[in-house]
């Protein structure tokens, strides 16, 4: 890759490794709804002026329909479910159980897309996945019923990503950044009446504020150009590589700043994701030059 590509994608590593730590600060003051609602709000706003000006909502009347299933099951839920999830786990859990989000992808392609079904050496990365979850599950200190049920939460909101993909790859007559555009303002209007209702009684702290901001702004709206750039930069596959690497960087951050624990449970299940994803999805080969760039599935959607 290009000097500009390893910029980018070193930004766009940050970018999607920080919202689990300001998920994890904002919810401890708001209401995971509130959160969700403002960060989808904001991010909106800044979007849809770059995405008129550069024509990214042609073909959009032919996919409503789509764009709204992509809306509910890409971004409500799955925010909604990891907000909710760090109100009972560590960011740095909550990054490593969406990291298994390519193998759900597999797994529902199993039963729903012949296309992308895997067998061989992918089904062997998905069984090699899914240990890794187990890992980290069962070697993680302090698993009482609260942290079970938050890392449920979690693991269901990687399940909702992996079936967005499977709708999105049906968006392929739609630019990226028009789609995202309109799922993320769709889902902002959707979740107005809950997140207006969550309006707290007083101001919230600065670090709060703060957090709700930087969800918004860099690591959304600015977040989804960045990516795009990266795509045009390096191809497609090799810019799905910052999956693999976000969850690192999320653990690092929670480590820093918020004294989380990296455990033994934390690095081998760590560990057997990237595995199984990579062997699942075909990553290793697919990174090599002689290779072209083909399965849109490869494709995050998982903009946490």
């Amino acid at each position: 890759m290009t000097r500009r590509a390893w910029v980018l994608f070193a930004a766009m590593s940050a970018l999607w490794g920080l919202p689990y730590l300001l998920i994890k600060v904002a919810v401890a003051e708001l209401e995971p709804s509130l959160v969700v609602w403002v960060r989808l709000f904001v991010a909106a706003l800044v979007l849809l002026p770059v995405a008129f000006k550069t024509g990214a909502f042609r073909n959009a009347r032919r996919s409503a329909g789509r764009l709204v299933a992509v809306a509910c099951i890409g971004i409500v839920l799955p925010f909604l479910l990891i907000a909710y999830g760090e109100t009972h786990i560590s960011s740095s859990l909550a990054a490593l159980l969406i990291a298994a989000d390519p193998l759900f992808i597999v797994l529902l392609a199993l039963r729903f897309d012949p296309t992308e079904r895997a067998s061989g050496i992918r089904l062997i990365g998905l069984v090699l996945g899914f240990f890794g979850v187990a890992a980290l599950l069962g070697l993680n200190p302090g698993g009482d019923a609260l942290a079970l049920l938050g890392a449920g939460m979690v693991l269901l909101a990687a399940c909702c990503y992996g079936m967005s993909a499977l709708l999105v790859k049906r968006l392929a007559h739609m630019p990226l950044l028009g789609s995202s555009t309109l799922t993320l303002t769709l889902a902002a209007v959707l979740l107005a009446p809950v997140g207006l209702h969550s309006l707290p009684a007083q101001a919230p702290s600065a670090a709060a504020v703060l957090s709700l901001v930087g969800l918004a702004i860099p690591c959304t709206a600015i977040a989804y150009v960045v990516y795009y750039s990266l795509i045009a930069a390096a191809g497609a596959t090799r810019a799905s590589l910052i999956t693999y690497v976000n969850p690192a960087v999320a653990v690092l951050l929670g480590a820093l700043v918020l004294g989380e624990p990296i455990t033994l449970g934390t690095l081998i299940g760590f560990a057997l994701i990237v595995a199984g994803c990579a062997l699942s999805t075909g990553a290793i080969k697919s990174v090599l030059p002689s290779r072209r760039e083909s399965s849109s599935l490869r494709i995050p959607t998982n903009l946490v």
